[in-house]
């Protein structure tokens, strides 16, 4: 059996997150999930950049649905 080490650790809690993939480019990781979390703040309908949970991570939000998740592989 072969595992992927992702740099997305369980900060994030994405081990709840329905509907998730992860997808490697060369030494980049896309991470794909519906958004679960609420969110305090008025989000733009269409498109949300941030900086994500941890260092180097950017997360898009599209749609006030998607979330995007883009980091550098762990390997």
């Amino acid at each position: 059996m072969t595992t992927m080490n992702s740099t997305f650790g369980s900060r994030f809690g994405l081990e709840y997150a329905p509907m998730s993939f992860l997808v490697r480019f060369g030494k980049r990781e896309v991470l794909v999930c519906r958004d679960f979390r609420k969110r305090f703040y008025a989000v733009n309908p269409i498109i949300e950049c941030d900086t994500g949970v941890q260092p180097g991570h950017l997360e898009v939000l599209l749609f006030s649905r998607w979330l995007l998740i883009f980091s550098k592989a762990g390997y």
